[in-house]
């Protein structure tokens, strides 16, 4: 389900830039129009494709609020900005927001700086964790490696905050020049775009000369990511970082679900069975809530906290 399109940011990697050059790169659906396309889907669970749905606060709290009462459990995509302003992640945990994917990127404050991740920078990471989970919001952090500072050191650093800060699923990217994009036209300039076999750009290949790192290097650095995070030792440790016994089950059933069961995954979707698995994902998504603060008082008469006018 899709209700916004862009986003209000411009970071150097994102393709987003290239799609609505000369254009809004970021509009939405009329609230009234989002909520009446929800009511006709079948099911609970529901998964935001939006770059941002946090992206204008003012539609944001009102779509939240129209969706208070529908009993969907639901899945998107924010900033870790959106997350520590106003109260707009309150407003989404009651409305069913049960996981958010969220662009951490780098740990690095001069990498985040040389990609124009301006959102991100002097912003609590930890705190926004702790603000998600506060809320029954399990989160899916996203991180970019083979940036300009990324040095051997990065993949097992970048893991191990990830594990001991408790998050839930973790999805890593090769840093790719997108045709189109700022990042692209720099690289370009300087000569290290290693061949333009645009299969290979996926996010899970080296297409660039990293500044510090052998392209052999940086590959088998983010396979060794995704297998050290999802480790069975990983998995228990971030489980086990959860006060309760409830949230470390559903923190060990997600990510087992998300990484270790990925050809089960396949097979359903190849075999046209999404359908059957959908009560499973949504027992896990909506029994996270359980023990989580989740403020009912925030209804319609509720007066928002001042907005930005993007998050």
């Amino acid at each position: 389900l899709v209700v916004s399109s862009g986003c209000p940011h411009h970071c150097d990697f994102c393709y987003k830039d290239a799609f609505f050059a000369g254009g809004r790169s970021f509009y939405t659906q009329r609230v009234d129009a989002a909520l009446a396309e929800i009511e006709h889907l079948p099911g609970r669970h529901l998964y935001f494709l939006d770059d941002h749905l946090f992206g204008d606060p003012r539609f944001a709290a009102a779509f939240f609020e129209g969706m208070r009462g529908m009993g969907r459990v639901w899945q998107a995509a924010g900033t870790v900005r959106s997350v520590l302003q106003g109260d707009l992640v309150a407003r989404a945990a009651a409305a069913g927001l049960r996981s958010l994917f969220v662009g951490f990127e780098t740990l690095n404050p001069t990498s985040l700086a040389a990609q124009r991740k301006v959102q991100n920078l002097n912003r609590d990471y930890a705190a926004a964790i702790r603000r998600l989970h506060d809320h029954g919001v399990m989160v899916n952090g996203s991180f970019v490696f083979g940036m300009d500072e990324d040095d051997e050191s990065v993949f097992s650093r970048t893991v191990d905050w990830a594990v001991g800060q408790g998050i839930e699923t973790a999805t890593f990217h090769i840093l790719t020049p997108y045709p189109g994009t700022a990042l692209h036209a720099r690289m370009a300039a300087a000569g290290r775009i290693l061949h333009d076999e645009w299969d290979l750009y996926d996010t899970r290949h080296t297409v660039f000369q990293p500044a510090r790192l052998s392209p052999a290097a940086l590959e088998a650095g983010y396979w060794r990511a995704y297998r050290d995070f999802y480790s069975w030792s990983n998995i228990a440790q971030g489980a086990w970082s959860k006060p309760e016994m409830g949230g470390r089950l559903r923190h060990a059933a997600y990510a087992v679900g998300w990484k270790k069961l990925e050809p089960l995954w396949d097979w359903v979707i190849r075999a046209r069975r999404v359908g059957g698995m959908r009560p499973v994902l949504e027992s896990v998504l909506n029994g996270l809530q359980s023990g989580a603060r989740v403020d009912e008082n925030l209804g319609a008469a509720a007066r928002p906290a001042p907005f930005p006018e993007s998050s």
